[in-house]
């Protein structure tokens, strides 16, 4: 998972433009994952994001938009996180479709950091909440 971390981080930095700029770097994390219909930098993206490094670095990967689609995928170590796992958060409620996805940096008392896509509006290192947490999923690079 490492690898897919390091991907990660060579995409530290890159945000969404204002107006009615774009990014096309965040707009290539969509069409490289089958969604080139996506032509705005505003559309949620950090699955996108997730999928983009996860298809580059050998990994399995949805091709899906929502942040839930990876409690599907890898295996649960919740209790046992390592540096690059997959991390998914709920959003407004943990019943809603709603979500966010990331790769596991560290756990502090009452949060936890990932590096992920669309975090105020960038790539970047971001702090969540534990009580926000589903579940914590380790990938197995494809052979």
């Amino acid at each position: 998972m490492i690898d897919l971390l390091s991907a990660g981080l060579a995409e530290y930095g890159t945000r969404e433009l204002p107006r009615k700029e774009h990014n096309k770097r965040i707009l290539e994390y969509f069409a490289d994952i089958g969604h080139e219909w996506v032509k705005n930098d505003e559309t949620a993206w950090c699955s996108a994001f997730i999928n983009y490094i996860a298809k580059k670095t050998g990994y399995p990967y949805t091709g899906k938009l929502n942040a839930r689609s990876w409690l599907k995928l890898g295996q649960s170590v919740i209790d046992a996180p390592q540096l690059g796992d997959l991390v998914i958060f709920w959003r407004e409620s943990p019943q809603s479709w709603k979500g966010h996805v990331g790769l596991f940096i560290r756990s502090g008392k009452s949060n936890i950091f990932v590096l992920g896509g669309n975090q105020s509006n960038a790539v970047n290192i971001k702090a969540y909440r534990k009580d926000r947490l589903l579940d914590i999923r380790r990938l197995n690079k494809i052979k």
